[in-house]
């Protein structure tokens, strides 16, 4: 099988800053344990006081890069994986490209003149994260730059679809145009529910996406707000996956199903109108470093094997592998080679 290029990933590149922080500078910023938020002006002197930690850590981040370089990672096949999103131009932009581009990624951004490249705090306690996303130019992507001829021919090439749902938040116009490309030529096209606020805030955008995911992938807290944003009065996630990968579809050709992560709970996977559970890999709490790109790293690792071509099953099996991975070390990282086998 020809694996160059065959998955392109869209999304919000973002410049991580983690740090190990303490509750009274989680409480200081308002911020919870274990969430995802956009910045708001209160956050923005946090930025600072994070880069002065002796601790801090600078790692190309965002959700769909982080997925797309760990699929990259874990198939070790230069260019398997495509990547579009706006950084700035600036030293962290080029810090990420070259990043990016010594993972194997073909990375495509596009440059906004205006904005600085978009960072995201990784706030870290007790092994848990809390991320706070400024996305200054990762809000600038435009639909005229996937249109280009040498960006669309990216699209042309893939026959794998993967964006975050935070994407929404800043190009619905250029997911639908990639989600009908991918149903008009019979190509796999997925997203991810992503956080609480965008099953929330950004539901009209979401729900037009939506017939169009052959794979919708997510992790308990978002199912359950998806489930009570559309009325359904059910908490139990298999009930939601199951809803979820019964919703209409545009196209017919392939089925969906739904994924949903719980942590150290079993993966719940939703498809024919059954429900399906994979045991994760246990893993002692004093391995823990962080969980920052776990449920990233997941999507990654059952990528991989999706492309391929693999079961179910083994797909489940490499993203339980690769956030395993990734949750022993600081950030969405991973050593050189993949033992996975």
């Amino acid at each position: 099988m020809e694996y160059d290029g065959i998955l392109l990933g869209m999304g919000n590149p973002l410049l991580d800053i983690s740090a190990v922080v303490d509750q009274d500078f989680l409480n200081k910023y308002e911020i919870k344990p274990n969430n995802a938020i956009l910045a708001e002006d209160k956050h923005l002197p946090m930025y600072d006081e994070m880069a002065a930690k002796p601790t801090v850590e600078y790692i190309a981040g965002g959700a769909t890069q982080n997925s797309i370089r760990v699929a990259q990672w874990m198939l070790q096949f230069p260019g398997a994986t495509s990547y579009m999103g706006s950084v700035g131009k600036d030293k962290f932009g080029e810090e990420m490209k070259k990043n990016a581009q010594d993972a194997g990624v073909n990375v495509h951004y596009y440059e906004d003149e205006t904005a600085p490249t978009g960072t995201c705090a990784v706030c870290v306690l007790d092994g848990e994260r809390s991320l706070v996303a400024n996305l200054s130019a990762a809000n600038c992507y435009k639909v005229d730059h996937l249109k280009r001829p040498e960006n669309w021919a990216l699209v042309e090439k893939a026959k794998f679809y993967y964006i975050a749902g935070f994407f929404l938040t800043v190009s619905p116009e250029s997911i639908q145009l990639v989600a009908e490309h991918a149903a008009a030529n019979n190509k796999i096209f997925s997203m991810n529910l992503s956080a609480p606020f965008i099953c929330e805030f950004f539901r009209d955008p979401q729900e037009k996406a939506l017939p169009y995911m052959d794979f919708v992938f997510g992790n308990e807290t978002e199912a359950r707000i998806f489930s009570k944003v559309h009325g359904w009065e059910t908490d139990n996630v298999e009930e939601i996956a199951l809803k979820i990968s019964q919703w209409p579809k545009a196209s017919g050709t392939h089925k969906r199903i739904t994924v949903i992560t719980q942590g150290a709970d079993p993966v719940v996977v939703a498809e024919d109108g059954k429900v399906k559970l994979f045991p994760v890999i246990p893993l002692p709490k004093e391995k823990l470093v962080d969980t920052n790109g776990a449920g990233d790293a997941f999507v990654g690792g059952f990528l991989s094997q999706l492309v391929q071509e693999k079961p179910i099953a083994e797909c489940v099996r490499a993203g339980c592998y690769a956030s395993n991975v990734i949750i022993q070390r600081s950030g969405c990282t991973y050593p050189e080679k993949t033992d996975f086998a």
